[in-house]
């Protein structure tokens, strides 16, 4: 029994499925009888099945009976019926009990499990308290012999099998699978993409796609519930998305992606995609990508929103009251398409996994209209308002993006400053070495200035946020503005940089899209080959990377998305790229239109998404300087160290460098320092 088959037989029934439900009935012994098992008994209120409502033990425990009911002579069990029947005839069960439980239950008592896990493979045993996971012939008796063997066996039993195979592999998948961050089940098909092409050796191969706005799309495309995949995607069978066997991929746990780097200058990794990229750009990947994007953010809106199902909308029939107006109601979905109207008003579509719904935002309304013409595609969103007496169309009267809560508190507490840049572009024929060469004297305390001693002596960290060399083939005709055209000699001439930096100092590395890494994002930290030549106070991340700098949270990001914000995005623009990360945050997510200059990789979680809320968001890419604070976060876009170059006076982008800012880890105040 492959996904696909799981969710259909889901949908059939009225509900929805996250992956990792899909998952964990898939490594079942017997996933076709714990599908109709859950289905059976899954209380009506739930929406989404998640692997919290998936009770192996109780599937074990009623699966063990009925297997012992149908082992027992006629004869047994009308002594068992009679109450006549003593547990000994019973014990034999012991023997078995082991074979029929679950491999998955190794899970069940293993130390350090999550409180995720915990809740999924929480112990109900068999008892009078629990009686719908008896069999009437048992129920009726009460508390007898039989129910008691049973229940001992069925305690003993489990207790056994866990710590008789703690290493079973059909385990391990488990583990991971259930202690990833668990999430609604949506999307189902692929919002198609337009990838960039890749430059250079370094680049991994495009990933399939098409242009998402040139395709005509069905109802509710996002999902996927329109239409089936094609023969090629049907072909998965046993090396399936959710397999535990040959083309599988496992979930990375959140607990696996912390790193702690101890020392004077502490730093923990929160949330980097090295080691932990699972992406060959098969179909179910994307559909995984955008489940995960839907769920987390429609979550975060839920919180402040009563939100309906879209299908809901289409079933119910909207009567109006004595007033003339209907009642509003709310919906939450993913933005599919957004068009004009010939009298001027706005009109997008909204997708959810039940459906997609058609909402016009009147021009009238000015303060709604201009929301309304800054929304992107893909993105998602909550809708309050009425809708038409025919059920086709919602005229929205509010519209709510993820954004960051007026109740999120700067954490303090911390002290010392750290030092942001980005863009360094090792390797240019642009760069400006003597201007980095006087930002590195300013680190050792070697600065001309009292003052500029002084901010050096308490700087603690150093982080980068891409593009520290500026590679090989990235735009054409660019190695004639290269001084050094061997990317390897790039990256070792930037060690030879790093190593002035003094080694107090914590360096944090992150890739742009000039680096060695693959373009398509999340991007990788730089492979080992390169950060064997850095120094030991040197830290890689990929791009992005949420970390902690001794209490103080960084988001850091390279910037790539401003490019498509600020063609997408009324009023954005290259000279205020805080702006562009302004925009991001709103939408609590860093690259939110799919298939546009940004070439992400459908991983199984979406790095992209902006939760928790950081205390800083760092980016660079468009080598322009930008600060600006929104509700507590501070947006900081870091200049560059590369002075203009002909494919920028094409494009007309005046590049503002050697211009470093620096964050007072205490308050948040920012000083620009000028090198130039």
């Amino acid at each position: 029994m492959n996904e696909i088959d799981i969710v259909r037989a889901v949908i059939e029934e009225g509900y929805q499925i996250s992956p990792q439900a899909v998952e964990l009935i898939k490594l079942s012994n017997s996933p076709e009888s714990l599908l109709k098992y859950i289905l059976s008994t899954i209380d009506d209120c739930v929406f989404v099945i998640e692997p919290e409502h998936i009770d192996l033990k109780d599937f074990e425990a009623s699966k063990m009976v009925s297997r012992i009911i149908s082992e027992t002579s006629p004869g047994a069990v009308s002594q068992m019926a009679s109450g006549k029947i003593s547990s000994s005839p019973l014990e034999p069960v012991d023997s078995h009990v082991v074979k029929t439980f679950d491999p998955a239950l190794d899970a069940l008592e293993e130390p350090g499990l999550s409180s995720i896990e915990s809740d999924v493979f929480s112990a109900v045993e068999v008892s009078d308290s629990n009686p719908e996971i008896k069999p009437d012939i048992l129920s009726s008796q009460g508390s007898d012999p039989v129910h008691d063997s049973v229940h001992d066996s069925v305690h003993d039993s489990v207790h056994d099998s866990v710590h008789d195979s703690v290493h079973d592999p059909v385990h391990d998948s488990v583990h991971d699978s259930v202690h990833d961050s668990v999430h609604d089940s949506v999307h189902d098909s692929v919002h198609d993409s337009a990838h960039d092409s890749a430059h250079g050796s370094f680049s991994n191969p495009v990933y399939p796609s098409a242009s998402s706005r040139s395709v005509e799309k069905s109802a509710s495309s996002f999902f996927g519930h329109a239409g089936s995949p094609s023969p090629s995607n049907r072909a998965y069978g046993a090396d399936s998305l959710f397999s535990n066997q040959g083309n599988s991929f496992r979930s990375s746990s959140r607990d696996e992606e912390v790193r702690y780097l101890p020392g004077r200058n502490p730093v923990t990794v929160l949330s980097d995609i090295t080691g932990h990229s699972t992406c060959v750009g098969e179909y179910m990947q994307f559909v995984q990508y955008f489940r995960d994007r839907y769920s987390r953010l429609s979550e975060i809106i839920r919180g402040r929103i009563n939100a309906r199902p879209i299908e809901s909308l289409k079933r119910r029939n909207f009567r109006r009251g004595s007033d003339g107006n209907t009642e509003e109601i709310s919906i939450i979905g993913m933005v599919s398409d957004i068009s004009s109207t010939t009298n001027g008003h706005k009109i997008f579509s909204l997708e959810d996994s039940t459906g997609s719904f058609s909402v016009l935002i009147r021009n009238s309304d000015k303060e709604l209209f201009e929301l309304a013409s800054q929304l992107l595609l893909d993105e998602v969103i909550g809708v309050t308002g009425s809708v038409t007496n025919d059920g086709k169309l919602m005229l929205a009267t509010k519209i709510i993006q993820p954004d960051v809560p007026n109740s999120v508190q700067r954490r303090t507490g911390s002290y010392g400053k750290a030092v942001l840049i980005s863009d360094v572009h090792v390797g240019s024929s642009q760069f400006l070495e003597e201007a980095w060469l006087d930002f590195l004297d300013f680190l050792k305390g070697e600065s001309d200035s009292e003052e500029m001693r002084e901010i050096a002596a308490q700087v603690r960290y150093l982080v980068v946020a891409g593009d520290l060399v500026d590679g090989i083939g990235i735009y054409p005709d660019q190695e004639m503005e290269l001084d050094i055209l061997d990317v390897y000699e790039q990256y070792r001439k930037a060690a030879e940089y790093f190593r002035e930096v003094p080694e107090h100092i914590h360096v944090i590395i992150s890739p742009g899209n000039h680096d060695a890494v693959r373009q398509a994002e999340p991007q990788p930290a730089l492979p080992e080959r390169i950060c064997a030549d850095f120094p030991k106070n040197v830290t890689f991340v990929g791009n992005p990377a949420l970390v902690d700098l001794d209490g103080v949270r960084i988001l850091i990001y390279h910037g790539r998305s401003i490019d498509d914000l600020v063609a997408s995005v009324p009023g954005v623009s290259y000279q205020d790229p805080a702006g562009a990360v302004l925009e991001m945050l709103k939408r609590r997510h860093l690259a939110p239109t799919y298939g546009s200059r940004v070439s992400i990789s459908p991983e199984k979680k979406d790095y992209f998404i902006i939760d928790p809320v950081p205390d800083i968001i760092h980016t660079g890419h468009v080598h322009t300087l930008g600060v600006q604070r929104y509700k507590n976060v501070l947006l900081v876009n870091s200049g560059t160290w590369q002075a203009q170059t002909e494919f920028q006076k094409r494009v007309n982008l005046m590049p503002v460098p050697a211009r470093v800012p620096v964050v007072d880890l205490a308050d948040f105040d920012v000083k620009i320092l000028a090198f130039d």
